[in-house]
């Protein structure tokens, strides 16, 4: 008799672990059967806004369902991290935070940095956006060396556009003051580039620092002059314009942007995701876009991107002591 009932308890945990693999399967195979909201914490007209919905083109066409971009910018990005983590966990609503989401100064969020896993899954990589920094033309400033001969000779009255405190925008331009030896006059701004590019346009401020969809229309109008990018080296779209580190050896700053699930997401949901997102990423037309706009993709696996922003988080984290004790 104990035999036999031994044997219908085996009998049935195998017909539930086959039911539970069944009910995975179908959330893998059904994934999405209706449109996809991301969440971003980006301003529209952002670099990370950009490359965002570049990746939401690719996976319109991959999925053949609409993704719909909600921007909700303020905060620091906590107001964002709120309503995603507030959503229904079940893959119809992911979370698109940049870099400084998870670079933050706790005195302007007081809810930020996000950690992973503790706050979202990782899902997969969208896009790395290399800082440029650009002039105002009528500065006669065109090359970085420049730049720094001046606020040697000037401390303190070459002025800097800063969207957003705390941003990496903004930690960019403390990097480089300190890794140069100077002092800038910052000049805080919120809400995204699009104020702050006005007044470098306008000559009331010297420099902005921004990723390149970001200022793009400006640099084309001849508004603003791009004087140097802080990728490792030159990019193939931008061939004459010099790194930082051809000035400052191995300076390097970049914003990112990732692709996040809240917390109890199915797996098989954002397996699913993460492979679909790499694949929309990978397409030639989508890169070649991304790329004019001075966003890189590199797909990752979601414990590739946990590796990444862990990484990420411990290099920044000199510089946010440094600005958060000023």
């Amino acid at each position: 008799m104990n035999g036999r009932r031994n044997g219908l308890r085996i009998a049935a945990v195998g017909i539930l672990a086959l039911f539970g693999l069944s009910i995975a399967h179908a959330q893998d195979a059904g994934y999405p059967d209706k449109p996809v909201t991301f969440i971003s914490d980006a301003a529209a007209g952002s670099s990370p806004d950009v490359a965002v919905r570049f990746a939401a083109e690719g996976l319109n066409t991959l999925w053949r369902q609409q993704v719909v971009l909600i921007n909700h910018p303020g905060a620091n990005g906590s107001i964002a991290a709120r309503a995603a983590a507030d959503a229904v966990a079940d893959g119809y609503t992911l979370f698109t935070p940049s870099l400084s989401t998870f670079v933050a100064l706790p005195t302007v969020a007081p809810n930020l940095p996000l950690m992973l896993p503790r706050d979202f899954l990782p899902i997969g990589f969208i896009a790395e956006q290399p800082m440029f920094i650009a002039a105002d033309p009528a500065l006669g400033i065109t090359t970085l060396p420049q730049l720094i001969d001046r606020a040697k000779r000037a401390p303190g009255t070459t002025s800097i556009a800063i969207s957003g405190i705390g941003r990496m925008t903004h930690l960019t331009g403390e990097l480089l003051q300190e890794q140069a030896g100077i002092k800038l006059l910052p000049v805080p701004y919120t809400h995204g580039p699009a104020a702050a590019l006005g007044d470098v346009a306008a000559g009331r401020v010297s420099l902005i620092v921004e990723g390149y969809s970001g200022i793009i229309g400006a640099v084309k109008a001849g508004q603003v002059k791009l004087i140097a990018v802080a990728s490792p080296q030159r990019l193939p779209e931008f061939p004459d314009l010099p790194t930082v580190a051809e000035t400052i050896p191995g300076f390097a700053a970049a914003g990112w942007v990732v692709l996040l699930a809240p917390v109890g997401t199915p797996e098989p949901v954002i397996g699913k995701a993460s492979a679909d997102l790499a694949k929309a990423l990978s397409d030639p037309d989508i890169k070649t876009k991304l790329a004019t706009t001075g966003s890189y993709t590199h797909p990752m696996t979601p414990d590739q991107v946990l590796a990444f922003v862990a990484k990420q988080q411990q290099t920044w984290l000199p510089v946010l002591q440094k600005v958060s004790t000023q």
